[in-house]
């Protein structure tokens, strides 16, 4: 069984900065892409960053700029740093992969989430 667990979130300032770990662990043969989204109740699932797995990165506009998607592929880990926080960026943070778990069999998988507030 695969598991993404995410660590790295908490309270800090609006202008100050985070970053979050999204390790998986598990039986993976290798993992494609990577993704970042946010959830603000109410509202749908955002797709912030993505990167593959040869480091390929994209962003959505509403973090282009202050936030950075990095991996250690010998850790499967991804990574997202977060700079020039905003009190907008308050959400529940998700990792998301695309795990190769055997030679031919690709799965999605989702991390639980870890909350970012930001306020002063």
């Amino acid at each position: 069984q695969v598991q993404l667990v995410e660590s790295g979130g908490g309270l800090v300032q609006p202008g100050g900065s985070l970053r979050l770990s999204c390790a998986a662990s598990g039986i993976i043969f290798s993992i494609n892409t990577m993704r970042w989204y946010r959830q603000v109740p109410g509202k749908q699932r955002e797709l912030l960053a993505d990167i593959s797995s040869g480091g390929s990165t994209s962003y959505a506009d509403s973090v282009k700029g202050r936030f950075t998607i990095s991996r250690d592929n010998a850790k499967n880990t991804v990574y997202l740093q977060m700079n020039s926080l905003k009190p907008e960026d308050t959400a529940v943070y998700y990792c998301n992969a695309d795990i190769i778990e055997a030679a031919t069999m690709m799965v999605n998988y989702w991390g639980q989430g870890t909350q970012v507030t930001v306020s002063s």
